[in-house]
């Protein structure tokens, strides 16, 4: 089997398990540590995944589904999910962040739910003394914007202000990261007519949006920074985002093939060490999207964005590191 090369630290893969074909949990555990892949997202606490990571080594983002969260704003609920799923497993399970909650949006039936499911699974960190080791955050998408062109000009929509304004007062308080995921692919084929593919793809040879004093040669970079100048017009400059996905369909839709996918993660590897232009220099902690295609997702573009066949053969020809 062809083994991808070693993943800086900067970076993880995301890791679904919507397919009913996808190999059992050790085996994944193994193909992450044989490919280096030092860190990992998972989007709810199954009970196998979490046994196999003991002793692996492996950061892990450990989910809160969406239809939990309503649940979890009863304290003593969020206790009993802490114990079950993270102290059950936290002498030897590495846990980096709990993300509670992944793209809920403001008009969501479970939005309310989302602050006081963060404040109560904080709250369930302390006692265990795990505060240290595990951050609580949510991740958001970019449609939480209501401006993102040019980036400086970014800011979140008047309907996510209400919805995303005490979440970052929380994160702020707990020193937290926002969790953001980032899909250049998705804002492209939205847009084909005003965004050029090479800028999505990390392939443009210039800068392609000047934007005050930083110029931009990705879409990528775009994004992330018009989450940043949103987090500044929020008061929370000092705030830092990781990228919880990002990725690229081979497959099933408009410019979704196999050649653009890998073009794009592997520039998307070699360039979140370098960090977007409003936080250059600092590596952009970036969780690819994902390891696995997975069959029982929506047909067409969804089930084809990973970076592995369930067979565990690898798609691209990539060098981590």
């Amino acid at each position: 089997m062809p083994v991808i090369e070693h993943l800086i630290l900067s970076e993880g893969v995301c890791c679904g398990k919507n397919g009913n074909n996808l190999p059992s949990d050790q085996e994944v555990v193994s193909l992450y540590q044989t490919n280096s892949i030092g860190r990992m997202r998972i989007y709810y606490p199954n009970r196998d995944t979490l046994e196999a990571l003991r002793g692996s080594n492996i950061e892990v983002i450990l989910g809160v589904p969406n239809d939990n969260l309503r649940a979890l704003a009863d304290a003593s609920a969020a206790t009993t999910w802490i114990q079950n799923n993270v102290v059950a497993y936290s002498s030897n399970v590495r846990f980096r962040y709990i993300a509670v909650g992944n793209e809920v949006h403001p008009g969501d039936a479970n939005a309310r739910y989302v602050l006081p499911a963060m404040q109560n699974i904080h709250d369930a960190i302390l006692s265990p003394n795990l505060q240290g080791q595990i951050k609580v955050s949510t991740a958001i998408d970019t449609t939480l914007l209501g401006i993102s062109y040019p980036p400086s000009k970014g800011s979140f929509s008047d309907s996510a202000n209400p919805y995303i304004s005490p979440i970052i007062n929380i994160l702020r308080t707990n020193d937290a990261p926002l969790l953001a995921n980032v899909y250049p692919y998705f804002r492209y084929t939205d847009n084909p007519q005003s965004i050029d593919l090479n800028y999505a793809l990390f392939t443009s040879p210039e800068v392609v949006v000047q934007d005050g004093q930083y110029g931009y040669q990705n879409l990528f970079d775009a994004l992330l920074d018009a989450l940043y100048a949103a987090l500044e017009k929020a008061g929370a400059a000092n705030l830092s985002i990781s990228v919880s996905e990002s990725g690229w369909s081979s497959e099933g839709g408009n410019a979704a093939t196999a050649g653009n996918a890998g073009t794009f993660y592997r520039n998307l590897i070699n360039h979140v060490k370098q960090g977007a232009p409003r936080r250059s220099g600092k590596a952009i902690e970036t969780y690819l999207f994902a390891m696995f295609d997975e069959n029982l997702k929506a047909a067409a573009i969804e089930q084809h964005f990973g970076l592995f066949l369930p067979d565990r053969q690898p798609k691209y020809q990539l060098t981590f590191g």
